[in-house]
């Protein structure tokens, strides 16, 4: 009775999907099954934060995955509220637990001996203007770690060829400073050289297309996919990919996280914490794999 109704209210009410009525009404009947099996009936009212965190662990030791464990304590926790507001229930008992733990997942990034070979790679990109504006597009997002949009958005008045500096507006409009070496000025002023040669209408902005017009979103995403689909590894082939890739080589290279930071323009140091993960995941693997003893194992005399 207490679950037909429940189900009735979020499709009445709630108006949600009838996916989603099918995933609540599965969870709520398998920890209905299990009040069942452990306490002989299935009585809400008498439904304990207890009952819960057990059929939780037992769903745990089952083998179901953290992130489905925390769908189904969600269902359990809708259904109880609703059981409340109606009256039929005093408390929430699901209301103080908390879920176990997802594990994050850590962001992909090109090596830099692949990006060596993107990069190097000559016969992947066209003799004329869109091919040498394409490969240099790579190469610059790799130098710098900035976002799509503000790789589109960049003017040439944002560059500073006496410092070695970039003024970059980020999220909210904030800007900041990206420093670049003489080697990276040098091939921004060819990548110009070769612009104000090819491209007749002129624009303010450093990335155009052959008429001129800025570059749009997607034309940015399919030329890095593009290029990025000769590594077979990578399971996401993306612009902000190569911010990833930045990122983790500067840390592995001993670049100061709080450096990192503000040259990617995060506001908070935690988004940048997930990059030490990844510099922490290779060196395991590094270890793993080099050293004699990683898996206890001698080698032969």
């Amino acid at each position: 009775m207490w679950k037909d109704k429940f189900i009735d209210y979020l499709r009445y009410e709630k108006n949600y999907s009838s996916q989603t009525e099918i995933s609540y009404f599965k969870d709520i009947s398998q920890f209905e099954e299990f009040m069942h099996e452990e306490c002989g009936s299935f009585d809400p009212t008498a439904v304990e934060s207890d009952h819960i965190r057990n059929w939780m662990i037992h769903l745990m030791e089952e083998g179901v995955k953290a992130r489905s464990v925390n769908r189904k304590l969600s269902a359990i926790r809708s259904f109880f509220r609703y059981l409340k507001r109606k009256g039929f229930v005093t408390c929430n008992p699901a209301t103080d637990i908390n879920g176990p733990k997802t594990p994050k997942k850590l962001p992909g990034f090109v090596k830099d001996r692949e990006m060596s070979l993107v990069l190097d790679n000559t016969n992947e990109y066209t003799d004329d203007f869109c091919g040498h504006r394409d490969r240099f597009l790579i190469e610059f997002l790799y130098l710098t770690g900035m976002r799509r949009a503000e790789l589109i958005a960049l003017r040439d008045s944002d560059i500073d060829f006496e410092d070695c500096t970039l003024r970059v507006t980020g999220k909210r409009n904030k800007q900041r400073i990206i420093p670049f070496s003489p080697g990276t000025r040098e091939k921004i002023c060819n990548y110009i050289e070769k612009r104000d040669a090819e491209v007749e209408n002129k624009s303010p902005f450093l990335f155009v297309k052959k008429d001129g017009n800025p570059l749009y979103p997607k034309l940015v995403y399919n030329i890095i996919h593009s290029h990025l689909s000769s590594i077979p590894t990578l399971s996401h082939k993306s612009p902000h990919m190569l911010r990833h890739s930045f990122a983790t080589e500067m840390l592995n290279n001993g670049a100061d996280i709080n450096a990192v930071k503000e040259l990617l323009g995060h506001s908070s140091l935690a988004s940048t914490q997930i990059y030490t993960h990844v510099t922490l995941e290779e060196m395991k693997k590094t270890y793993d794999h080099a050293h004699p003893r990683a898996h206890n194992k001698l080698k032969e005399e």
